[in-house]
Parts: C-alpha cells; structure tokens; sequence
C-alpha cells in the first residue's frame, strides 16, 4: 500500500512578536492548527504529514512535538535547535526520547552572510546531527546554493534535503536561460551527492501570487526531475505560507499534473516513500 506524505507544512499560534516574518498586509495572520489541516489531507488521501518549524525557538520544537504526540496524522517533526550553540548537545539530549523528532532546520535563507552555513560553529552543529539521528532541511536562496555543496560536501554521511528546490524566482512574466542557468547549474551539482534528496515544495510564493500557470513550473520542475530523478524527490504544501499564492488543492494540482507522466511507483516515491525512507517515518500511526 502506498502511503501519502505531505512532507513540508507549518503550524502556528499566531503572534506577531513570535512570528515577525508574516507581513502585516499577508492574510496569513492567524493561527493554523492540525485540525485545519486534517481536512486537507484527507481531502487528498493523505495518510500525514511533516510539521516543520518556522520560528527558531526551543519553545516552538517542543510545541510541535507535543502536537505530534496529539495528532497521530503528525508523522515527524523537523524542528529548531542553537546549532552554533556551546550547549547544543544538552539540547538534543533533552530531545532524544522524542521519536517523532526527525530533523531540524535554521532559517538559512535570512542570514546575510551567504557561506553563513560554513562557519565553523555552524559546522560543529552540522557535525553532531548524525550522532543523533537527525536529518537536516537546507532552507536558502539561489545565490546561497555555492555555500549548501561545499556543506553537503563537507558531510557525506548526513542526510540532507533542500526545501524549497531553493526558491528560484518562478514569477518572471518569461524564462530565460539566463534567469536560471546559475540555479541549474548549481542544482545538478547538488544532485551528484547521493545523501541530498529535494523538496518539490514551496514553488507557489516564488510565483506571481494568484497570477501563476502551470507551465510557469515547467522549466523548474524539469530541472529537478531531471537532476534527482523522482526516488530522490519529496512532495511537499508548504501550507499554510502556500496560501497566499494558491489554495491546497490549486498547489497540488501543478504538482500532480507534471508528474503524472511518470509511472506509479515514480509518483508513489515522489509523494510518500521518498519522505517516508529519509526521515525513517512511522506510517501506521496515519492510516485513516
């Protein structure tokens, strides 16, 4: 039975201290919770999800830790921990007996130090995940990808995964070999490292929001199928940033439609097993 994993969604309590990042203009701005997105996954045949952070606190990670413990549909957790952090260690001990903490993430694509990921303190963070067991999502933009295959290169062992598929500027009226040509380039050569899998997620508010076709993706999504190939590709909402460019459905749909072309087990791996097999999740717990 093949199982489906929407393995890039966010929940929060809206704040606008906690979450200073959603504009003020940005319909977002209020709480999404697990029930809002059950109806969602369920809509879809969804048997789960990953709930990833998206502020970077230790209050946040054990949040949704404690959401996942709640709601079964929950399968794993990529969560924040201070990676540069003298104390990083004391963190993740503290974390070890939570099963459904999968990974963890840092807001990459917000630092203004483009090698911001090959500081040594950073590294000495990186170094530890493995010990542990935890995979890392690779959060950046397209001019921080030189600094994401040295990181990658530097750590064979790790498990890693870009969100995002980087977030290249899809919201071009054309696209021109120029506007990409650094970001495939880069792409590919992310590619060649088989401990880096990619997240086709994200793509939507790269896009003129509500304004967007299908055919806008094309050239992006041909890139990253054609470097991962689909078992090393993970389908993800980004729900619920995702809205403000699309509904659920409407961002699926542009998923679903590219693919569709591939075989069965091509698109069983692309929308649950590839998640399932790289952050080691428990299916049963979701099975509706």
């Amino acid at each position: 039975m093949n199982f489906r994993i929407d393995s890039h969604q966010h929940f929060w309590k809206y704040d606008p201290l906690e979450y200073p990042w959603i504009q003020l203009e940005w319909p977002i701005r209020k709480s999404y919770l697990p029930i809002d997105l059950k109806a969602h996954l369920d809509e879809h045949r969804f048997s789960g999800c990953v709930a990833v952070q998206a502020r970077q606190s230790l209050e946040e990670t054990n949040w949704l830790l404690k959401l996942a413990r709640e709601f079964d549909f929950i399968l794993g957790v990529v969560g924040w921990v201070d990676l540069r952090s003298d104390g990083l260690r004391r963190q993740l001990d503290a974390l070890k007996g939570e099963a459904k903490l999968v990974g963890v993430r840092h807001v990459v694509q917000d630092e203004p130090d483009d090698d911001f990921m090959l500081r040594p303190d950073f590294q000495r963070g990186i170094a530890l995940l493995r010990e542990y067991a935890l995979t890392y999502d690779i959060l950046i933009y397209p001019r921080q990808l030189p600094a994401a295959i040295e990181l990658v290169r530097r750590f064979p062992d790790q498990p890693f995964v870009l969100d995002h598929i980087a977030k290249p500027s899809i919201g071009e009226s054309a696209i021109h070999e120029s506007t990409i040509e650094l970001w495939r380039t880069s792409i590919r050569e992310l590619a060649t490292f088989p401990n880096l899998c990619c997240k086709v997620s994200g793509m939507v508010t790269e896009a003129k929001w509500k304004a967007w076709k299908n055919t806008d993706f094309q050239p992006f999504l041909d890139v990253v199928l054609n470097a991962f190939g689909p078992h090393r590709l993970m389908y993800g909402s980004d729900w619920p940033v995702s809205l403000l460019s699309a509904s659920y459905s409407e961002q699926l749909g542009l998923v679903t439609d590219y693919f569709n072309k591939l075989s069965a087990t091509e698109q069983a791996a692309i929308f649950g097993e590839t998640a399932r097999l790289f952050y080691g999740l428990s299916t049963q717990a979701g099975v509706g």
